[in-house]
């Protein structure tokens, strides 16, 4: 690195992230500030029906005033093991459960600004059950795709959520392994 951190305050705390303002200064001499949005980070859920379909949510978005399609999803609780978030997510959201998940991988989802890390799992032999969702969940609706479906989606613009296109990715990887 060619900076050093010379003043750091926290100047913001939400529910969903903090704020901190990094005040730098290069080797140089010049000065600079860097805002960091701090997250605990959030996992991730590809989850396959018996049939080989995709479970898509399509939920509403408030910072983009619309509903978006994506794989159901949810924050940790500070110090949460990612896996006990995919897990509780997925019946949360879906009303499915899995007897296990395995790991696809992990994304730094902004990491220009945002410490979130979302880590993504893969879900088969579903158990199908009852949804707990959270009161700002309640109009959510489940999807059904194929990979293709769920490509074409991606080719029409219908599908952009940066979660949902690396965990698609994730697992056409996994089928091209065998």
């Amino acid at each position: 690195m060619n900076f050093k951190i010379v003043d750091s305050k926290t100047v913001f705390r939400g529910r969903v992230f903090d704020v901190k303002v990094d005040k730098i200064k290069y080797d140089s001499g010049n000065e600079s500030v860097r805002e960091v949005a701090l997250h605990n980070g959030g996992a991730v859920v590809l989850a396959i029906t018996q049939n080989n379909k995709i479970i898509f949510v399509r939920q509403y978005r408030h910072p983009f005033n619309e509903f978006m399609i994506e794989l159901p999803a949810g924050k940790l609780e500070k110090g949460e093991d990612p896996y006990v978030c995919a897990s509780r997510e997925l019946k949360e959201e879906t009303g499915y459960t899995a007897p296990k998940l395995v790991k696809l991988g992990a994304i730094a989802t902004t990491p220009g600004f945002c410490t979130e890390i979302l880590h993504i799992y893969l879900a088969k032999d579903l158990i199908p059950g009852e949804t707990e969702r959270e009161e700002g969940e309640y109009g959510m609706e489940l999807l059904e795709l194929t990979l293709e479906e769920a490509e074409e989606k991606v080719r029409s613009g219908e599908i952009y959520d940066s979660k949902t296109l690396a965990g698609l990715y994730y697992y056409k990887l996994i089928l091209e392994m065998g």
